[in-house]
């Protein structure tokens, strides 16, 4: 049996079973979890079975997709209810997401693909029950989808209530708790006391906080299921973000809290008329096994649109998405052909981070596209690459306001230089303006799309020139993922994910090819930053023991300090020391390790590393001075 065969659970159920569990079947909860996931599941309808023993059946009633009372949850033991195995099912079953809100109610294309818990609630609504959560960018019509309106919050107050402090307050213990005690020991009971907390921040109206603690929860999860995708520079920054939003509840006023309460789903906003120009089409492969395609569109002022199409079915889907028709109006264009056409839109229903709306109230027509060398598209184009890049590092932040919007592509014109070898694998190594050196990586490694098979044959054209779009991979050096090009004849566009190049396609150079420029030789990328990155990220699989054993490390922070980075060597001689302090009471007994003291330090140290890291990306791509000529 695996997560994704048992229905989801809301995330009060799971606390209220793990809450009602004796002390003796808690300590027992762990190896339940573990042993039912061997166990043997059947399906029938809305319920799902998990045969305990040979004699001993567990169900879970999910109508609608989601568990969503205790009650739902019966086993067939001696014990029941106040056996440990519905809590276990609860624990190994994925934590649901909340329904979108029945007022405003959106299409299922803008609530698949909107992230959930990201944004504010008015104080008088109602919280909407937990649902399944739907592939993102899933673009299925819906009756008549309503533009959501964010509710009026004139009214509200410029500080967080008494009952919203107390929730943050009970979301920063839950996740200091869990930073304490680490991967390894932050098993189904401290899972628990986080979703509880989640849900309690959820019910006082702070969205944010509650899906940061759906979040760790599942990574954490998946850390200890051994989850080939899990990574855990994504558990540090999903605590960091649960620890600073709770925090921040309590001193934020005004617009900042607005924006540390968040929204329970973005609002998708009217915009009128729209006259759109198609870009290029990139597939989407999730490792939960979603698949599909997203088509760019820009309008004529530069702002970037997506239409997107993702649903269960991974790599297979998204290859035959591809060629499905947009569902946005009467527009019979496939996904492919969008990324080359254009579109007349009218009553366009807009994200904030550009997604297009699908609603009925939305028309659209098949339009004269664009090349990217003709207006209004080839503006893209002319913006430097460290403005470009700057405006990327804004969007693709790790602590970004998820309302900020923007994106996180580059639009460059590049010279190839051939492949060069990477801790990551191979890249192709090119040169834009001013001099930089950008290192272009495959954006999928799936071999069912064509992005690597592009890359390694391109890589074998040095010298040739072409115009590309890229999403930048934040680094201590110039990095994409390498997701369209200009055909290298000239002549129309390569979604390099989809459509695959031929040696044909590569021009025979007919002059010397400029050999590879040297490395990025910047201070960025020896910066020893890592030093403290390390440490941060030692805590979370082993927790706040395994960091206090390492005993001095100032010959660390000395280094740190020759660097030029004081601040990062003030914050690790904390960090260590915090971990491996304890007090004693006057009978020289241990007392209880101050986790507040050291979430708040790590918390330091996760985001000022996480700044640093951004500075130094930034830096990387300014342009490099050219050489001195001499007489």
């Amino acid at each position: 049996m695996t997560a994704a065969q048992l229905p989801p659970v809301a995330p009060e159920v799971t606390a209220t079973l793990v809450e009602e569990l004796s002390p003796r079947l808690r300590k027992r909860l762990d190896a339940a979890v573990t042993k039912l996931g061997a166990r043997p599941t059947h399906r029938d309808g809305d319920t799902v079975t998990i045969a305990v023993d040979e004699e001993t059946d567990l169900r879970m009633h999910a109508p609608g997709g989601v568990v969503a009372t205790a009650d739902a949850l019966t086993c067939g033991c001696l014990l029941a209810p106040a056996c440990v195995h519905r809590a276990a099912a609860a624990c190994a079953a994925p934590a649901a997401d909340p329904a979108p809100d029945p007022a405003g109610q959106e299409t299922p294309s803008e609530a698949a693909s909107a992230p959930h818990a990201d944004g504010t609630a008015s104080e008088s609504t109602t919280p909407a029950p937990y649902g399944t959560a739907p592939a993102p960018d899933s673009t299925t019509p819906a009756p008549d989808a309503t533009v959501f309106t964010p509710p009026d919050n004139t009214s509200a107050p410029d500080v967080a209530s008494p009952a919203q402090r107390v929730a943050a307050d009970a979301v920063w213990s839950a996740a200091a708790a869990v930073l304490e005690a680490g991967v390894e020991g932050a098993g189904a009971v401290a899972q628990a006391a986080l979703l509880r907390a989640a849900h309690t921040a959820r019910l006082q109206h702070l969205p944010r906080a509650a899906g940061a603690g759906l979040s760790v929860v599942t990574l954490l999860r998946a850390a200890r299921a051994g989850d080939p995708s899990y990574r855990t520079p994504d558990l540090v920054t999903a605590l960091a973000e649960l620890l600073g939003t709770a925090h921040r509840v309590g001193t934020a006023s005004g617009a900042e809290l607005a924006a540390v309460r968040g929204r329970a789903r973005r609002p998708y906003s009217p915009d009128g008329s729209l006259r759109l120009y198609g870009l290029f089409t990139e597939p989407v492969v999730t490792d939960s096994g979603h698949g599909g395609a997203r088509t760019w569109v820009a309008g004529p002022d530069g702002r970037l649109c997506t239409v997107g199409d993702v649903a269960p079915g991974g790599v297979g889907r998204a290859l035959g998405v591809a060629d499905r028709a947009v569902r946005l109006g009467e527009s019979a264009l496939t996904h492919r052909e969008l990324g080359r056409a254009g579109l007349a839109v009218s009553g366009a229903t807009v994200s904030p981070d550009g997604r297009l709306g699908a609603g009925k109230g939305v028309k659209a027509v098949t339009a004269r596209g664009a090349a990217w060398t003709e207006p209004p598209l080839a503006a893209l184009w002319e913006t430097p690459p460290l403005q470009q890049a700057v405006r990327a590092l804004r969007a693709t932040s790790r602590y970004a306001d998820p309302d900020a919007g923007g994106s996180d592509l580059l639009f460059l014109d590049v010279e190839l230089r051939g492949a060069v070898r990477d801790p990551g694998g191979t890249c192709l190594l090119a040169s834009c303006d001013g001099g930089i050196a950008v290192r272009l990586a495959v954006a999928d490694d799936d071999p069912a799309l064509a992005h690597r098979d592009n890359l390694m044959l391109l890589a074998t054209a040095p010298g040739t020139r072409l115009r590309i779009i890229g999403r930048l991979l934040p680094a201590l050096h110039p990095r994409l993922a390498l997701l369209a090009c200009s055909h290298p004849t000239g002549e129309g566009t390569i979604d390099l994910g989809f459509d695959r190049l031929r040696r044909a396609d590569l021009p025979v150079p007919d002059a010397p090819v400029h050999p590879a420029p040297p490395e990025p030789g910047d201070s960025g990328a020896n910066s020893p930053l890592h030093l403290l990155e390390r440490r941060v990220e030692q805590t979370v699989p082993a927790g706040r023991a395994a960091l206090g054993m390492l005993g001095d490390v100032s010959a660390e922070a000395r280094r740190l300090r020759r660097a030029g980075l004081p601040t990062a060597a003030g914050l690790l001689a904390a960090l260590c020391a915090s971990a491996a302090r304890r007090e004693r009471d006057a009978f020289g007994r241990l007392l209880p390790a101050d986790t507040d003291g050291f979430a708040t330090h790590w918390l330091a140290a996760a985001r000022y590393t996480s700044a640093v890291s951004e500075s130094l990306c930034a830096a990387a791509w300014e342009p490099r001075p050219e050489p001195a000529v001499t007489g």
